[in-house]
């Protein structure tokens, strides 16, 4: 998909920065969808965002791994925020220096 490593991680960085424009294909927009409404929303998913998943050809087991994911990524990021962790200074900020 990406001929270095250098696009690749421009790739990464755009998505990071916002994945609407980053060039996602339509079933990974998607699922950038559902799992920004996991984490803004929660309690507003529904069957409906499931069904827009299936249309876009993730089955069930593919549904459910990613909100398994998208809700650990959520849990622990409230547990570091609540306990006053933080962030890594050897780790440079999304999108700082990127193209």
């Amino acid at each position: 998909m990406f001929e270095s490593d250098v696009k690749r991680d421009a790739f990464v960085h755009a998505v990071a920065r916002d994945w609407r424009d980053a060039g996602l294909t339509e079933a990974d927009g998607a699922l950038c969808a559902y799992a920004e409404k996991l984490t803004r929303d929660h309690r507003g998913v529904g069957p409906a965002d499931l069904d827009v998943l299936r249309g876009h050809g993730f089955d069930d087991t593919a549904i459910h791994d990613a909100t398994q994911v998208v809700s650990y990524f959520n849990y622990i990021n409230r547990v570091a925020d609540a306990l006053g962790v933080e962030p890594e200074d050897f780790i440079r900020p999304w999108g700082v220096g990127q193209a």
